[in-house]
This record gives C-alpha cells, structure tokens and sequence, in this order.
C-alpha cells in the first residue's frame, strides 16, 4: 500500500536534493561547492487563516525547488523514501533556471 503525506495548514512537504559529488566526467567537486540546501517541493498544504478568517495560501507549488534554512524542518520517512516538513515562512526563496 502506497501511503501519500497531505500537508496541513501552511506546512510543504519537501525532499531535498543530493547534490553530485563529482562531475560525469569524473572530476571531484569540493564538499563547499554541493552544500547547497534544496529541495522540491512534493505537496503542500492549503495554507493559514488571518484573525479574520481568510485563507492566505502557500506561497510555493509542487514541482518548485526551494533554498531550505541549513537546520530545522520535520523529517518524515514514507516507504524507502524520506523527506523534511517545513512551513511556509521558513523557506529561504526558490530556484530558478535561467
């Protein structure tokens, strides 16, 4: 049975990216060079309520990479797969292509 985490509140569910330790030709990258905190975002939740009521939603989307803060987030392990809960003001930005 697959189990599927849903986010509450203004809660994302993230799995961070591994950066590659080396290059495909082979070359090894400094440590500093893929210590880069990232992670995609697989679901989020609807969002928080103000004092009067009204929904202000997460200000990402599933499928956006996220610059995550070097500590916190809640880890979560589904299956063989594990991932960080974080809230919504607590993600740094998000990454872009250019």
């Amino acid at each position: 049975m697959m189990k599927r985490l849903i986010p509450t509140f203004n809660r994302i569910l993230v799995q961070r990216v591994i950066q590659p330790a080396k290059t495909e030709s082979g070359i090894l990258l400094p440590e500093k060079s893929t210590k880069l905190n990232s992670g995609k975002v697989i679901a989020v939740g609807p969002g928080s309520r103000d004092k009067d009521g009204k929904l202000i939603p997460v200000s990402v989307k599933e499928g956006d990479t996220v610059l995550l803060p070097e500590y916190g987030g809640t880890q979560v392990k589904l299956g063989e797969n594990e991932y960080h809960l974080f809230r919504d003001e607590d993600v740094l930005g998000t990454l872009h292509e250019d």
